[in-house]
C-alpha cells in the first residue's frame, strides 16, 4: 500500500471510530480509560496536537473535543456523562501506568 492510500485508509477508520463513539453514547470514558487506556478526551488531545504541529493553530482542544463528541464538550457531559463511581475512580487510578501517553499533556 503507498503511503498516499494508507493515510486516507487511516483517516477512514479514525472517522469511523469517531462515528462508532459517537453513537455509544452510553460508553462512558471512565470505562474507556480503565479497559483500554484511553478515551474520547485522549483522541481529543492527539487530534489537537497533531493540528497544531501542522500550524493549525485554530485547532484547541476544546474544538478537537467537538470534533470527537460531535457537540460541545459541555453538551456531551450534560446529556451523557454519569459520575464515575468509587469502584471506577480506583480502577482508574491503578491503570495509571498503562493511559495513553499524549505529548504536552501528561
Amino acid at each position: 500500500m503507498d503511503d498516499k492510500t494508507r493515510t486516507e485508509v487511516e483517516a477512514a477508520a479514525f472517522r469511523g471510530l469517531i462515528k462508532h463513539l459517537q453513537k455509544r453514547t452510553d460508553v462512558q470514558n471512565i470505562d474507556l480509560m480503565n479497559l483500554a487506556g484511553f478515551c474520547r478526551n485522549c483522541l481529543a488531545k492527539w487530534y489537537a496536537a497533531e493540528a497544531q504541529e501542522r500550524g493549525e493553530t485554530d485547532v484547541d482542544y476544546d474544538a478537537a473535543r467537538t470534533v470527537v463528541y460531535g457537540m460541545t464538550y459541555g453538551e456531551w457531559k450534560d446529556k451523557h456523562q454519569a459520575k464515575a463511581s468509587d469502584e471506577q475512580m480506583k480502577t482508574f487510578e491503578e491503570t495509571k501506568p498503562l493511559h495513553a501517553e499524549i505529548s504536552g499533556h501528561n
